[in-house]
């Protein structure tokens, strides 16, 4: 039997012992290898020990060690790998996807101002306010995630921008990576709930700040189409968002508003692993599921509907969504660990947010 106190001061074999019998302990670089057999199902396994190795600094896996074989029945082993929780490091692929999203984002700014960052670089820097504007509302979305996650104690990444050096906006947003076990409803609900309402409150900044700059003209001869909540910040305001003169368009700014409004609504689409998965997942538990199911069906629907009904105004971004649904769907939402049921307050919490998030819907984003 493995001593009390077992190499790499992880937790003793005895404070599992219900659930998985330890035959041996050893250490593997920096990870610790419980071999043994458990004595209950896999996920109950999971439930029970996963807290106790996480007050240890572990994150905890079980695989499979030795096969059954003639002499006897296979083994399992637990591994125990240390547990990081923020930054190693200097994330050079974070910093240079950044440094990039700037790029493109001034570079595209450029246009909306009336210049051309190719034929003239000086006017990439006047472009600024935009880009100001689009990343200070797509990272205050992520650093939303970030911080809850570290709160949690849940291992996530940086967010990786994503650039792309076409109009709009330069971007297409960007994205954490989850590296960590959700420990329970509460955290997934957290970390899903965080990055939506951190990003609206940025929206409602931006687009207050952009609709008391002035308009320009538009470059691109598209029509955009404002949600809910922007025409009510622009009532509250007694700011145009729209102007007589069709040449004219609203300032740059007001679009980190817009894009905010945008993305806030597709993130909470109730499906998989978007942000509103999550937290729908959280509230309903494995119910979950079938609320996924009928999003893809919503989305072609709305598709569906504006290719008949609206021929002038048609957009392919419900369809484009409805695929992407229908695949996250399949995928499933993520299940924590412990899967206890989430107290009222957050409940409400959530159901607020999504009445919020139909503020941000608009059937048509974009008309030509």
């Amino acid at each position: 039997m493995a001593a009390a106190r077992t190499p790499g001061d992880g937790p003793p074999v005895e404070e599992f012992a219900s659930v998985f019998r330890v035959h041996e302990v050893r250490t593997d670089g920096d990870r610790l290898l419980y071999v043994g057999r458990p004595t209950v199902s896999a996920d109950a396994l999971e439930r029970e020990v996963h807290p106790l190795f996480r007050e240890y600094g572990y994150e905890i896996s079980l695989r499979r060690h030795q096969p059954a074989g003639p002499t006897g029945p296979g083994t399992y082993a637990l591994v125990a790998e240390p547990r990081t929780v923020g930054v190693d490091g200097i994330p050079w692929t974070n910093v240079a996807l950044a440094l990039a999203t700037v790029a493109t984002t001034l570079f595209v700014g450029s246009l909306w101002y009336q210049g051309n960052a190719v034929a003239d670089p000086a006017s990439a820097l006047r472009a600024w306010p935009f880009t100001a504007a689009v990343l200070g509302v797509i990272g205050t979305h992520e650093l939303g995630h970030y911080v809850t996650s570290r709160y949690h104690r849940v291992d996530a990444s940086l967010p990786y921008f994503i650039p792309v050096p076409i109009p709009p906006f330069g971007t297409m947003g960007a994205v954490i990576r989850m590296k960590g076990r959700i420990p329970d409803r509460e955290a997934l609900f957290d970390i899903g709930i965080a990055g939506p309402l951190a990003g609206l409150v940025a929206t409602v900044v931006v687009t207050v700040i952009g609709l008391h700059l002035p308009p320009v003209t538009n470059p691109f001869g598209v029509q955009f189409n404002h949600p809910l909540l922007l025409q009510a910040i622009a009532a509250v305001t007694g700011q145009q968002l729209v102007y007589s003169d069709p040449q004219l368009i609203f300032n740059p700014v007001v679009f980190g508003g817009w894009l905010g409004a945008f993305l806030t609504f597709l993130n909470l689409l109730p499906v998989g692993q978007l942000d509103g998965g999550h937290i729908v997942r959280a509230m309903f538990g494995e119910r979950t599921e079938t609320i996924g199911a009928a999003v893809p069906a919503a989305l072609f629907g709305l598709g569906a509907f504006q290719l008949l009904g609206r021929s002038s105004d048609v957009t392919l971004v419900w369809f484009l969504w409805g695929t992407l649904a229908l695949g996250l769907a399949y995928a499933g939402p993520t299940t924590p660990i412990s899967d206890d049921g989430l107290d009222r307050k957050r409940f409400a919490l959530g159901a607020v947010t999504f009445l919020i998030g139909l503020t941000c819907f608009t059937p048509v984003p974009v008309s030509v």
